[in-house]
This record gives structure tokens, C-alpha cells and sequence, in this order.
């Protein structure tokens, strides 16, 4: 396998093509990243070559991607961070977007639907105040800070704020996002505000030209100054609930006040030797990953070769188990430690290794950042905003969630949920550990599609002996209901097999975004940092060098 060190020299970033397998000797470099933007993968190597460490170069990009990639994230959002500190347990922080105390009748709601258009299909997203659910990146960033961080908080912001006011450049990638997304910009005059064309006012913005964001730098600065106690019990949280009430939304300040970080263990398994551990309950994402791949475990991987039919069936068989588990325990609405313990035990996925034996049986607006330090300390986080509600908070350049207009997360239909919970989520960040002390970070964005994708680069990695970049670029499956979608790159004799297997099905010609982005990264021990970014989802891999 070719790992090609950096560059001998003083400090500074090299960003690599995510198709191109890449590594860092220890010493020479001094930590990884990998994201779904080169911005993103650059602040968190600036933050770990100024003496940040991998959960500080996480905060910061996160920051960062709120402003490079603000229609997947936004600091209106959610999400979670698997944290392994080194020679620690690892850890969850939970801070996903929570329903609100009480729901408002719908007639009395602004809550409608737009149309999503993907070239060959369109897709119905519900937008508006009434689909904002109580947002928590910014409890989560100041909360994993004081617990993980070592640098100043103003210093881990900081690149955010000079990108917002400097401008990033809107790739290709984005730009197609922006293009999909158009209903949504074009709902207030405030979200087009967000996006409109510096060069051609009245357009939105394109490819090659530059998004600023100067409300969203004096928000930010302003956080450094007042703490998150602007966002849920001052001046900001006042104004999101006034807001609501007056015009249709569900958020009070009762809400905003009372939310709270979730401190969770994370769900530990073993899969073929290796120690995994995976976003825990009241999320059901990472128990369907621990239970397909407990389902596949009986498998022969040595007998079989990537892409071969029996690689292809098994695969199949643990994306079954998976989708049939999700609604036989019920695990749309959340899932319980209980039923989780139940699920996983040896009896039920023997039980199901039995009964598939036998043959017959968009993508969410998410981004992911994987960081690792020369401590060894592992960072894997995912966040999202849905598709953003359109509704911006005057005066700081943040349009909030819609996570209550999500199909995917109100799945006994919108307004049923039930009142001051949090949000099941798909949004599975994970890391594994190695007998030989490797130490591997991975997430992805992809809604239903995350947990195909984090099982089969796992499967990718730990059956057939990947690199980071082969295992991350290998064609993939993914299995909704009956309906089986299938990336170009198998062969002919696996293609028919699972084409026998799956009557309704659909050949994707080329990778595409819908199967997910795994940006992953891992250090070994006393060993050599590599990191790969999805080009699916724009992926970008920067090492950060020692000076």
C-alpha cells in the first residue's frame, strides 16, 4: 500500500485529491482531516499545527463548514461527536435537535412543502417556521469545548470569522447542492439574501464567485463574547421565539432555555477482531450498523473476493436484516437501551443469520469531519441542518433547521410527534480500533444511506484489508424497502446475483452523492496518519505538518 509522506519543510496544509491514496509519517505530519470541503479540511490542520488537538481542529471545522457549507450545516442545526480521547473510553455528545414542550396546531403553522428538483426526479421538502426544532450545535460546540478543548475558543472560531467575512469560493459540488435547493433559497427574501450573486443581483450565486457571510461573522464574534447563553436564554433566544410565535413556528423559550447536551456511551461491538464503537440510542443509526454487520458476521470473507456474488449477497443480507429490524422494533420514532440490548444480543442476530439464509426475502442536508491527532486522540463528527427552513435569525446570517419537516424523521407523519424529546436520528459517527492499535475515524451524511454506507466501508476495511481511500471509493449498495440501488463498478456474475435477488432495482451509471460521502481518517500507533475524503460529496484530506 503506498503511503507517500509530506512534504520535508516548515509548517503548512497539503490538501490531496480524495481519489488518490495518501499518507504522513509521524513526525513529519502531526495530525489528519477529512471533510466535504477543502476549506473544512484546512481550518481543522490549521487548528492542530497552532497546538490544537483533534476535538479543538473538530470544533473548528464545524464552525467553518457552517459558512463553506451552510446548506448542509448551519449553526441552527444538530449533531453529534463520537470523542476517543486517548487512553480514555470513548464518548458521545448528543447534540441533536430536540422537539419542542408543546405542538401548536397545524392549521395555525407555517409549514408547506417545495419541490426539490434532481434533474431526473424531484422530491417534496417541508419547509417554514413551523418545522424548526430546537437547534443544539451551538450547546454542543461550547459544551465539548469546556470538556475536550485545549486552545481558546476565540482561536477555534477564528478562521470561521475571517472566512465568512473574506468569502469562500462555491465549487462545483456546492453549486449543485445550491441548484437543487433553489425553492428554498428563493422562499424569503432573507434566504436568497444568503445566497444571492455578488456579480448579477437578483441570481443566485454560482459557481467560481464568493459566498460571504458578514452577519454570520459578528454572530460568531458575538458568541466568543456572550457564551450560548445568547442563543438560548438571551437576546437570540427571545427573538427565535418571538419570531415563532407571532409567525407560525413551534420553538418558545421554554424550549430554547431548557435544552441541554446529551452525555451518552456509545454502542461497542467487535466485528472480525476490531472494536467499534458507534452512536448509541435514542438514535437507532448505529445499532442497524452493529446489527447487519452481527448479521454478516457469519460470512466467509476469506472465500470470497471483493465484488464476487457472495460478497454481494451478504452484503444484501445485512441491509435486509437492518431495514426489517428498523420497523419490526419499531426504531423510527427512537430506540431504548433495552431494546437495544435485545437487538444486538447473540440469540436474535443468530436468529436472523438463520431466516436470510434463505434467498427472498437525497440525500439529507448532513455533512461529516474525521480528525486525528499525534496523540492519538480520534474525533468523528456529524452534523445537519435538513435542508434549512428557510427562516434566517435577523441580524446573524443563520438560517434555522427543518427538522420537523423531515419525512425521514417523523415517520408516523408531520405533527405526531412526541413533545420535548430528541429526534431519532440516522447520523451515525463512528470509530474503530484495530488489534494493532490503528485507530480509524468515519461518518458520513446521507440520511437513510448512512448506515449502508459506514457498514459497507467497515466490511470495505475490515474483511478485505482496504486502504482508507479503496474502501471509501468502492461501489456501494444501497437497499429501501424493496427497492435496491446499485452503483456502477460490480461484476457482471455479482451484478446478476443481485439482480435475481432484487426484482425492483436501479443501475446508477456513475458514484453519486445519494449513496452517501464517508470522509474517514486513522493514525497508527506510533505509526503513519491517512485519510480519505468521498468524492461523492466533495471530500478533501489535508495533513497538518510539524514546524
Amino acid at each position: 500500500m503506498l503511503r507517500q509522506e509530506g512534504q520535508p519543510g516548515g509548517g503548512g496544509y497539503d490538501i490531496f485529491n480524495p481519489t488518490i491514496e495518501r499518507g504522513c509519517v509521524l513526525g513529519k505530519c502531526i495530525g489528519v482531516a477529512a471533510s466535504g470541503s477543502a476549506e473544512v479540511s484546512r481550518t481543522a490542520v490549521e487548528i492542530l499545527e497552532a497546538g490544537g488537538n483533534a476535538f479543538d481542529a473538530a470544533l473548528a471545522a464545524l464552525c467553518t463548514a457552517s459558512i463553506a457549507e451552510p446548506l448542509l450545516v448551519s449553526l441552527g442545526g444538530g449533531g453529534f461527536l463520537l470523542a476517543l480521547p486517548d487512553g480514555q473510553k470513548p464518548r458521545v455528545y448528543d447534540f441533536f435537535c430536540q422537539t419542542p414542550v408543546r405542538r401548536r396546531p397545524a392549521s395555525e403553522l407555517d409549514f408547506y412543502p417545495i419541490m426539490a428538483n434532481f434533474g431526473s426526479a424531484a422530491q417534496e421538502f417541508h419547509i417554514g417556521r413551523g418545522s424548526i426544532a430546537v437547534p443544539g450545535i451551538i450547546a454542543g460546540l461550547f459544551e465539548a469545548h469546556r470538556e475536550l478543548g485545549r486552545m481558546p475558543l476565540r482561536d477555534i472560531i477564528a478562521p470561521a470569522i475571517e472566512l465568512a467575512r473574506g468569502g469562500v469560493r462555491v465549487d462545483e459540488f456546492h453549486h449543485y447542492i445550491i441548484r437543487i435547493l433553489r425553492p428554498i433559497m428563493q422562499a424569503t427574501p432573507e434566504a436568497f439574501a444568503l445566497y444571492e450573486s455578488p456579480a448579477q443581483p437578483g441570481r443566485l450565486i454560482r459557481a467560481g464567485e464568493m459566498l460571504c457571510n458578514p452577519q454570520a461573522a459578528d454572530a460568531l464574534e458575538r458568541l466568543i463574547a456572550e457564551g450560548p447563553e445568547l442563543f438560548y436564554r438571551g437576546e437570540w433566544a427571545a427573538r427565535l421565539a418571538d419570531d415563532c410565535l407571532e409567525r407560525g413556528g413551534q420553538v418558545t423559550r421554554e424550549d430554547l432555555a431548557s435544552y441541554r447536551v446529551e452525555k451518552r456511551e456509545p454502542v461497542v461491538f467487535r466485528y472480525r477482531g476490531t472494536r467499534c464503537a458507534i452512536n448509541p440510542p435514542p438514535s437507532p443509526g448505529g445499532c442497524l450498523i452493529a446489527f447487519a454487520l452481527g448479521v454478516m458476521s457469519d460470512w466467509d470473507s476469506t472465500k470470497d473476493a471483493w465484488g464476487s456474488p457472495g460478497h454481494a449477497l451478504n452484503l444484501l443480507r445485512g441491509m435486509r436484516a437492518a431495514s426489517v429490524a428498523r420497523h419490526r422494533y419499531h426504531l423510527e420514532s427512537g430506540l431504548e437501551r433495552e431494546s437495544m440490548e435485545r437487538l444486538l444480543g447473540e440469540d436474535t442476530v443468530r436468529e436472523w443469520q438463520q431466516a436470510l439464509r434463505v434467498n427472498a426475502l437525497f440525500s439529507r442536508g448532513t455533512t461529516h469531519i474525521s480528525v486525528a491527532d499525534r496523540s492519538g486522540n480520534i474525533a468523528s463528527l456529524t452534523a445537519s441542518n435538513g435542508e434549512g427552513c428557510a427562516y434566517v435569525l435577523p441580524g446573524t446570517g443563520i438560517m434555522l433547521n427543518n427538522m420537523l419537516g423531515e419525512e425521514d424523521l417523523n415517520f408516523g407523519g408531520f405533527h405526531r410527534w412526541k413533545e420535548g424529546v430528541r429526534l431519532a436520528s440516522m447520523m451515525s459517527p463512528a470509530v474503530a480500533e484495530l488489534a494493532d492499535g490503528t485507530r480509524i475515524a468515519l461518518g458520513t451524511g446521507g440520511s437513510n444511506r448512512i448506515r449502508s454506507a459506514i457498514t459497507q466501508v467497515l466490511v470495505n476495511l475490515l474483511d478485505f484489508g482496504m486502504s482508507l481511500e479503496q474502501a471509501v471509493t468502492a461501489p456501494r449498495l444501497h437497499l429501501e424497502g424493496d427497492m435496491l440501488s446499485i452503483e456502477s463498478g460490480f461484476a457482471d456474475d455479482a451484478l446478476a446475483a443481485l439482480l435475481a435477488e432484487a426484482p425492483r432495482h436501479h443501475l446508477w451509471p456513475a458514484k453519486n452523492l445519494f449513496f452517501g460521502g464517508v470522509h474517514a481518517v486513522s493514525i497508527e500507533r506510533g505509526g503513519v496518519f491517512e485519510g480519505a475524503g468521498d468524492p461523492r460529496r466533495g471530500g478533501a484530506v489535508a495533513f497538518a505538518r510539524s514546524r
